[in-house]
């Protein structure tokens, strides 16, 4: 009977190798996750890609923004990184959902790797009333809400509760299902996190208008510095 039954598995993942291919490295690394710190093995429980122009990409952006500056264009779920004149990263983002989106002018107070979950009294209480039970504090790693890495979003000195973070659900990426935080794909958000410091401004575009009057069009991917670079 094992012998049978040894085969009927074989059978079964040989058939899943054909439809998701799946090298030695995945699965070390999903005997690991306990231990790992790395973002890639995030690559291990994604299922579903974002929408192709959510990718992380250099374009054309005309804004008066200075370098450096982050805008978050909440309408089209994408993040801007400005680069300099003309140019900036673009990356697709996930946004608040009905009644939860929001506008603003804000800073980076503080950011953290791997961060644990706090989730807030009034979200506990609200998902309690769905039959969902939320942790006073869940800490951090790839089954953790806030992914890989979180850039906490102040105003006036004092944190906002909005962050701007990784997201064990990668597949959100382009829709309105947060509550009003901005997610991001764990590659990204490590990416961005890597340039953006403390203190660096965030324009939040979004319902209310009260990001005030903020310049910037996008005309569209730089394909000679997407490829060349610079």
């Amino acid at each position: 009977m094992r012998k049978y039954l040894n085969a009927a598995v074989a059978v079964v993942l040989g058939a899943t190798s054909l439809l998701h291919p799946v090298s030695a490295s995945a699965f070390n690394g999903a005997a690991e996750l306990g231990n790992q710190r790395s973002s890639d093995v995030s690559l291990v429980v994604q299922r579903k890609e974002p929408d192709e122009k959510f990718k992380r990409r250099v374009v054309r952006l005309i804004t008066n923004e200075a370098p450096g500056t982050i805008i978050i264009d909440t309408n089209n779920k994408f993040l801007y990184y400005v680069e300099g004149k003309d140019r900036a990263t673009r990356y697709g983002v996930g946004v608040g959902r009905d009644g939860f989106g929001w506008s603003g002018v804000v800073k980076i107070g503080r950011k953290a790797e791997w961060p644990e979950w706090r989730p807030p009294a009034e979200m506990r209480a609200r998902e309690a009333r769905k039959g969902h039970i939320l942790p006073v504090v869940q800490p951090g790693g790839i089954d953790n809400p806030l992914g890989a890495r979180a850039m906490y979003l102040y105003k006036g000195g004092r944190d906002t509760i909005f962050r701007i973070h990784g997201t064990n659900q990668p597949w959100t990426i382009g829709l309105n299902m947060s509550s009003g935080c901005i997610r991001m794909m764990n590659k990204d958000v490590e990416h961005l996190y890597q340039r953006a410091d403390v203190g660096t401004k965030v324009i939040v575009v979004g319902p209310g208008n009260r990001q005030g009057e903020v310049s910037f069009e996008d005309r569209g991917i730089d394909y000679l510095r997407t490829i060349f670079g610079g």
